[in-house]
């Protein structure tokens, strides 16, 4: 195998000559990224980054936002709900579930894990389980939600006519902020 020429790495150089710090770090405003870390800086909570991350679409950026957050505060129910509905959006719905009856264990007051869960539940085929759990949903939530309302609707539909029309059941998960539910975009 023949070994490249000597071109690559003088043009590497030739470009690394041009900045005043070598190419490789600068904290200078230029082309080049900050270096360092500012320590007077504040971090984004992870959990924000991740919901944000969700709406857009972006579930394994999400994942890993929420495990940030999980780093800084723990595996709090609301990072277990956020990862397992993450893992929900991309399809996997055995870790969803872990991940939601987790959340579950460790707050049995959080609807917005049980409606997840029923998502995930609905999912899978199991209208029955699924009922039972969107039912805990909105007695937890005390009917506020209009989108577990309208998730428990669906659910009992199906347990008596399993052939419903597959368009109507875009089922909404949500996730607590601060101190209130919010819907996320369902596909």
């Amino acid at each position: 195998m023949a070994r490249p020429g000597p071109w690559p790495l003088i043009a590497m150089l030739a470009l690394a000559a041009c900045d005043t710090a070598g190419g490789f770090a600068s904290s200078a405003p230029g082309p080049f990224a900050p270096s360092g870390i500012d320590p007077r800086g504040e971090s984004v909570d992870g959990l924000i980054v991740g919901h944000r991350l969700m709406a857009a679409g972006e579930y394994e950026l999400a994942i890993r936002a929420y495990a940030r957050a999980a780093a800084e505060q723990g595996m709090t129910v609301d990072v277990l709900s956020a990862v397992g509905s993450a893992n929900l959006k991309l399809g996997r719905l055995g870790q969803a579930e872990d991940l939601l009856r987790q959340a579950i264990e460790k707050d049995e007051r959080f609807a917005p894990a049980w409606n997840n869960l029923g998502v995930v539940l609905m999912e899978k085929g199991e209208y029955g389980e699924a009922s039972r759990v969107f039912r805990t949903a909105f007695a937890l939530d005390s009917g506020q939600s209009a989108e577990i309302r309208d998730n428990l609707r669906l659910a009992l539909a199906k347990i008596e006519n399993p052939e419903y029309p597959e368009q109507d059941t875009n089922f909404a998960l949500v996730r607590r902020g601060p101190g209130e539910f919010l819907l996320l975009p369902t596909p």
